[in-house]
């Protein structure tokens, strides 16, 4: 169901967090809980992943993760005020000792002056911060999302360094 290099990268991801003894949660909301989805496809990931969150409305993404509706309705969902704020509340309602989190426009439609189709937004806390990375990935909606996935892993894997 999932590519074998997407597959390869999540066992990978996974087997850095369990040698650190880290855990991990995810915030995610136009992928639709695929990081997850990605991460869980290999045997043993409940050792590492603790929450996957799927905030896919502005409602969840102030009810799950704390993320205030103020900073969503001045930035934007898809913004890298959300995507920090995403990942650091996952943190924190987790226990994990890593989040991550996108939030983005996977297309076809809803692309707006300045957010094209393929915009994403990152973003990975750990206790000694928060980061957020923005991204714009081409090709349609699946490959948006397939390509957000990785670029999650990426993060994770930089935060546990």
């Amino acid at each position: 169901m999932l590519p074998e290099d997407t597959l390869a990268e999540a066992a990978a991801l996974l087997d850095l967090l369990r040698a650190r003894g880290w855990r991990l949660a995810t915030a995610e909301s136009c992928t639709g809980g695929l990081i997850a989805a990605a991460l869980t496809a290999i045997a043993g990931s409940s050792a590492v992943v603790t929450h996957g969150f799927v905030t896919y409305s502005n409602e969840a993404k102030r009810d799950l993760l704390g993320v205030p509706m103020g900073v969503i309705e001045g930035y934007g969902a898809v913004s890298d005020s959300v995507a920090r704020r995403m990942a650091e509340g996952a943190l924190a309602r987790s226990g994990a000792e890593v989040a991550v989190s996108c939030t983005g426009i996977a297309g076809p439609g809803g692309a707006t002056p300045g957010k094209p189709v393929g915009l994403v937004h990152l973003g990975v806390a750990t206790a000694a911060g928060t980061r957020a990375v923005r991204r714009v990935f081409p090709g349609d909606r699946m490959a948006v999302r397939a390509a957000t996935v990785l670029e999650a892993f990426a993060l994770a894997r930089a935060a546990a360094g």
